[in-house]
């Protein structure tokens, strides 16, 4: 069966590219430069709009506005995009906006997350795969996810810092520097308070990876050591590892400053 199904009191646009077996609920509102790949089910009163995509088998919850402009002063109605993937999970009032010229011209969200009701992705973030934010979570513009982080209820990230692969951001949080991977962080401002055990537990990391990301963090949070210093002992001392390589290639390229 390949029918989409379209209430009659929704609003689709001439020129949007809607997938097989799409649905889009009373009241809902579709560009005309959105496309949205098959299975997608599209809410009541939701809105996609601008340079927007959307991948397969995502849910769009009621009340969601996704494609916007961008929130910045130096946005002109340039031609940029929002981009997103599969298997996504956008629930009721969520905002995701797209790039600007000055940025890297689009917001990218890759597949299976879950956002939860009124989190916000703002101009030129990008997210990876498996991110879970949590209800009133709010990145500011450019910022960056990477895979399997969870950023808790109302934790606020400020622009252009990233979240590391595996993070656990904790609750009313306000993210002021890079998260590395693996860390648990807490507090306003936040700093580490540990490594995310349970994540790391979740994702069939092996005890002996984990023993290398406890020792890393030691390294990093306990020794006094500046970030330089430190990623130099990690290198010299932890046994070589896809896990340990990531966090001293994160910490090596940070731009905004790392938390401790």
């Amino acid at each position: 069966m390949s029918a989409t199904r379209i209430h009659e009191t929704a609003i689709v646009a001439k020129g949007a590219q809607l997938g097989e077996r799409v649905e889009i609920g009373p009241h809902a509102v579709i560009g005309e430069n959105v496309s949205i790949g098959d299975d997608t089910v599209v809410g009541p009163n939701a809105v996609i709009e601008g340079w927007t995509t959307i991948g397969r088998n995502c849910r769009i919850g009621a009340g969601a506005c996704l494609g916007g402009r961008a929130q910045d002063w130096r946005y002109k109605g340039e031609k940029t995009f929002l981009k997103v993937g599969d298997n996504n999970d956008i629930r009721e009032y969520v905002t995701m906006h797209r790039g600007t010229a000055e940025g890297r011209g689009e917001t990218v969200v890759g597949n299976n997350n879950m956002f939860m009701a009124y989190t916000h992705v703002a101009h030129d973030c990008i997210v990876g795969d498996g991110v879970t934010m949590v209800n009133c979570a709010q990145l500011a513009g450019h910022c960056i996810v990477e895979d399997f982080a969870v950023l808790s209820g109302l934790a606020g990230v400020h622009q252009f810092c990233r979240i590391g692969k595996m993070a656990m951001v904790g609750g009313l949080a306000k993210i002021v520097k890079d998260v590395p991977p693996f860390m648990l962080v807490d507090g306003n401002p936040a700093e580490i308070r540990g490594i995310n055990v349970v994540g790391l537990r979740r994702h069939d990391v092996k005890p002996a990876v984990r023993e290398q990301i406890r020792q890393a963090y030691r390294i990093l949070c306990q020794s006094k050591l500046s970030i330089s210093h430190a990623v130099e002992r990690m290198a010299a001392e932890l046994e070589k590892c896809p896990e340990i390589d990531h966090l001293i290639e994160f910490l090596q390229s940070s731009a905004r400053g790392v938390m401790k």
